[in-house]
């Protein structure tokens, strides 16, 4: 399958691949970590950010796709929207039917609340279908929450919530039984006990999978709970627009009909943004790892109605997104494939780092080694660095790849790669947005009462960078923790008069900020048709 070209890069690989498999790479140091990212991570080039104009976070910094969504027009007039025939009429209203969408409806339900979810396009259809490797918890004798906390508040620059992520780490290992409760296959030993791995950046083995499809298995289980409790999934529906009531707090939403594009209005006593990510935005032109769907509509809804970001300047590029074939360029390689073993060389067969470095440090290396050092392999379209997935049959034996990692071994052999005889290309993905609506400890905003939001779209758990593993974590614990909150919240609310003057308001402050645009938001779906 591979050209020429690569096929020499190849042999030098195979020729170090015994002396690499017991190679251990030193870790950096802190200081040596800073000025990697400030040269080559992504999140530190400053000419590819936009200073806000108008809004909660006025004078702060984003990307330049994001600031333009986000100063953008409504999709609607209110003057058009006719407020007083609401279509749907709930306790709770779940945005988003990924894994934290899922979360919360079950447990609102649980609670009693009359919940509904609506989603852009099927429920499942989100970011936690794409999750791979593993869900952390600190479940074994030798860990506890307290390591966890600390691993993740240093692999994340100790920039998270404190409250936030002492949540975390406490409910996970809770969340792993609630989902094994729930019918969750995750990998186990002949004995019931599960199998654990390591994650970048952990100091204990707390990664549970299930396979290398742990993020898919996770959503089969949730969507099924939620269908088979018989909550409301309105599909291909998405919310254009939040609803407040005459006091400011959320009230519902207005959606679109992304088929008829009907538009329809859900009024709700407490209302979930679980809207997932933004990879499909493309910041600084990256290919992503994420669904079709993610393009931080959430982010754009909240800050509208008045919610304020956090961390909204950093983004989490996967250090393996597929670089070759080009018809799975940018696709998810799994952190679970250097867990496992496999460590990343250069064109030469040399080993340039330590295989569970942070991922933003690891993303950092591979594109110096592409860029700067000249020591990246050309693809055709851009380049990359070898993953030497057979290293990890040779340090634990024939059989290890198809019973541990089998999505990559088939994802991989459609294009005539057999990763257990050859190494794959990679190069960093767009895959996480670390930043997100700012949250109290119950999952509301900080400033939009009844508004509260779980997942992806929360800013401040992770701090300026992820650990492998926490992502599938916080969809679960943030999102049972909205759902069981705003249920709660909704028995002692009474909505008032609902209101869109929050987008008339917002308008009038981008006018007096001078900006003129002709984009509309939330953008819904990317546009990849070629323009001329």
């Amino acid at each position: 399958m591979y050209p020429s070209n690569m096929m020499e890069s190849i042999k030098k690989v195979e020729a170090a691949r015994e002396a690499n498999a017991v190679l251990e790479p030193a870790r950096m140091t802190a200081e040596e970590k800073e000025n990697l990212l400030s040269t080559y991570h992504p999140d530190y080039k400053q000419d590819e950010f936009d200073i806000l104009k108008v809004g909660p976070n006025k004078g702060g910094k984003v990307p330049k796709e994001l600031a333009a969504i986000l100063q953008a027009h409504s999709r609607i007039n209110p003057s058009e929207i006719d407020l007083s025939k609401v279509d749907y009429d709930v306790d709770v209203l779940v945005i988003g039917g990924g894994g934290a969408g899922a979360s919360a409806a079950i447990e609102a339900n649980e609670a009693g609340a009359d919940v509904m979810i609506v989603t852009k396009l099927r429920i499942g259809d989100a970011n936690t279908m794409m999750a791979e490797g593993g869900i952390q918890a600190a479940d074994k004798p030798n860990d506890s929450p307290a390591i966890h906390y600390l691993d993740a508040f240093g692999g994340g620059h100790f920039a998270a919530k404190p409250e936030l992520l002492y949540r975390l780490v406490n409910e996970a290992p809770e969340a792993i039984q609630w989902l094994n409760d729930l019918g969750v296959e995750f990998d186990k030993a002949p004995d019931g006990t599960m199998i654990t791995t390591h994650g970048g950046g952990t100091s204990r083995k707390r990664m549970h999978a299930a396979k290398d499809y742990s993020g898919a298995e996770i959503m089969r289980t949730l969507r099924d709970e939620v269908l088979n409790r018989g909550i409301p999934v309105v599909d291909f529906t998405s919310a254009i627009e939040l609803i407040l009531d005459e006091n400011g707090k959320a009230a519902g939403a207005v959606l679109l009909n992304m088929e008829t594009k009907d538009i329809l209005i859900a009024r709700a006593k407490t209302v979930i943004i679980a809207t997932g990510g933004a990879g499909r935005m493309h910041y600084q032109g990256f290919p992503t790892s994420n669904h079709y769907g993610a393009t931080a509509d959430g982010l754009v809804l909240g800050y509208r109605a008045g919610a304020k970001l956090l961390y909204a300047d950093t983004l989490q590029y996967h250090p393996t997104g597929a670089a070759y074939p080009e018809q799975i360029f940018g696709a998810l390689v799994t952190e679970k494939v250097r867990s496992l073993g496999a460590k990343l060389v250069n064109r030469d067969g040399k080993v340039f780092m330590h295989p569970l470095e942070t991922r933003d440090v690891a993303a950092a290396s591979i594109i110096r080694e592409c860029n700067a050092r000249g020591e990246g392999v050309e693809t055709g379209s851009g380049l990359g660095v070898w993953l030497d997935t057979p290293m990890i049959e040779l340090k634990n034996g024939e059989g290890t790849i198809e019973k541990r990692i089998p999505a990559m071994m088939r994802m991989f052999a459609k294009y005539g790669i057999d990763i257990r005889k050859e190494p794959i290309l990679v190069y960093p993905t767009l895959h996480y947005q670390n930043g997100g609506l700012d949250i109290t400890a119950d999952g509301m905003t900080t400033n939009v009462e009844n508004l509260f939001v779980a997942g992806e779209a929360v800013g401040g758990i992770h701090g300026r960078n992820r650990l492998m593993g926490n992502s599938l974590l916080d969809i679960i614990v943030f999102g049972r923790n909205a759902g069981k909150n705003a249920a709660a919240k909704s028995k002692e609310t009474k909505v008032g008069n609902l209101s869109l003057e929050h987008v008339n308001a917002f308008a009038k402050e981008m006018e007096a900020a001078g900006i003129k645009t002709d984009m509309v938001s939330p953008k819904l779906l990317p546009d990849y048709t070629h323009k001329r």
